[in-house]
């Protein structure tokens, strides 16, 4: 099965369930911006239950823009309350620091670009859990891709989010508020480490 998708910032784990089972993936490269969706957000699991991590852009809706000429807005201080936020989730789960010295640098350095930022992110996290996926990019865009591809692009909308019947694992916070599903890779990273990929693997997904 070949799948395409939107790179998105960190991505939830049902794109990412996708992506591990399948035979290959591809990236849309070739759309246009559209707000509230998982382009430039993510939700971790914090002390008080889901929490959302946006990352601000300079984007209006009167004109159409590309996703790949999005802008970050770099004058506010996002990355630094990002990461603060993921040491406060995740400080005590059992592998956050085993990949800490590895993602840090991501809410350090400046990009410019949102989809530039979105796809070092996703590398970043395909080294963490050793797989190779090796996303083919778009180069134009189709609205009806031919049928050999599976057609996913629909997860990218944060706001129409499919129901999935995904496995519990073990969450920091989940005595308080019980199991959140499919948060974004970084949530299933922390917590099942080396595990996360055998995870990934073992999802039914039944995708429409």
């Amino acid at each position: 099965m070949i799948v395409l998708l939107h790179p998105t910032y960190f991505p939830n784990i049902a794109s990412f369930s996708a992506m591990a089972q399948a035979e290959r993936v591809h990236f849309e490269m070739q759309d246009n911006y559209v707000k509230q969706t998982y382009r430039n957000r993510c939700y971790i699991y914090g002390a008080n239950g889901k929490l959302a991590l946006n990352i601000p852009v300079i984007f209006t809706q009167k004109n159409r823009q590309r996703y790949k000429d999005v802008k970050i807005f770099n004058e506010e201080n996002w990355q630094s309350q990002h990461w603060k936020s993921l040491l406060s989730a995740y400080r005590t789960s059992p592998f956050f620091e085993y990949f800490e010295d590895e993602l840090r640098p991501l809410f350090k350095n400046e990009v410019t670009f949102l989809l530039d930022y979105n796809l070092k992110c996703f590398e970043t996290i395909c080294d963490c859990l050793q797989i190779d996926l090796n996303p083919k990019k778009t180069e134009e865009f189709q609205a009806q891709p031919e049928a050999s591809i599976k057609d996913l692009r629909y997860l990218v909308n944060a706001k129409k989010e499919p129901t999935f019947n995904f496995q519990t694992y073990t969450q920091v916070f989940e005595t308080k508020h019980g199991f959140l599903p499919n948060l974004s890779i970084l949530d299933l990273l922390f917590n099942e480490g080396p595990n996360a990929v055998n995870y990934l693997e073992s999802q039914t997904l039944n995708f429409r």
